[in-house]
């Protein structure tokens, strides 16, 4: 069955976020932790909680895919800044506990002149110092598409950081088209390539789950920005074979498209009616 979702908000809690999805043909869903531009995340509404819990067994969602705010920055070359980083990513995983064997996705950093080695040491070091032994959550890196500093656009440097983390069982990979794309790895007639070179470097076993989006701009442009399927530059059959990939077909898929929810419904319709 194609486990399918998108982003929404998280502002109404847990269970209203869970019959939204259901409203829209999805059966997970993505969300921030708290505002996507970092601070202080609403206390946690138990009730809630439990009530989003037995809706989701009742109903048929699958994993959900917490999305950490886009401001932290692990590798940054202020101290402070990659402070709040290990402060705020440690409270949001405290936190999905109360929904327990779900994931985690977060943008691995920008190192800031500072060189990718030198970024690539830094994640590693504040995932070291936050992820711990029983915990439920796994913590997914994102692939990048490489603008600025950005680390994790290639897949060796998640590698990189894989390698450096202690619990290295806590950790996944989260695939993105448009980053992929962007990042110069050609999903369009190559993706039998790209997975190939993926598994060879970083294991296919790391792919937990993948953003789905098209992009507005040519593969190898590094700039991220993404688009409404079948709009941009990798279109609907390229995301299709992706999403019915054997090594991938199993995975939960996010839609991360520039929709409001009546979009997200009709790309979820048009997706899961191509997808066998």
């Amino acid at each position: 069955m194609l486990k399918i979702g998108c982003h929404l908000s998280a502002s109404k809690g847990y269970l209203h976020m869970a019959k939204e999805a259901l409203s829209i043909g999805a059966n997970t869903f993505q969300f921030f932790t708290r505002n996507p531009r970092g601070g202080t995340a609403k206390d946690l509404d138990e009730k809630d909680v439990a009530a989003f819990r037995d809706y989701a067994a009742e109903n048929g969602i699958g994993v959900i895919l917490a999305h950490a705010p886009y401001t932290l920055n692990g590798c940054s070359a202020d101290p402070a800044i990659r402070d709040f980083a290990a402060r705020t990513m440690a409270d949001d995983l405290r936190r999905m506990e109360h929904t327990p064997g779900n994931l985690y996705n977060f943008h691995p950093g920008s190192h800031v002149k500072q060189g990718a080695e030198a970024g690539i040491a830094m994640i590693a070091d504040m995932l070291n110092g936050i992820l711990w032994e029983d915990m439920t959550t796994t913590v997914l890196l994102e692939t990048m598409a490489g603008k600025g500093s950005e680390v994790g656009s290639s897949f060796e440097e998640l590698r990189a950081i894989i390698d450096r983390v202690e619990l290295k069982d806590r950790l996944g990979v989260c695939l993105d088209t448009c980053h992929l794309s962007d990042a110069g790895y050609d999903i369009v007639s190559d993706l039998d390539g790209v997975l190939t070179h993926f598994d060879s470097v970083v294991g296919l076993e790391r792919i937990r789950a993948v953003h789905i989006n098209d992009s507005k701009n040519p593969p190898g442009s590094r700039k991220d920005r993404h688009e409404k399927i079948g709009q941009g530059t990798i279109g609907t059959e390229a995301i299709l074979r992706l999403m019915t990939h054997p090594a991938l077909r199993d995975k939960p898929f996010y839609l991360e498209t520039p929709n409001e929810l009546e979009g997200y419904a009709a790309e979820i319709a048009l997706l899961k009616e191509k997808w066998s």
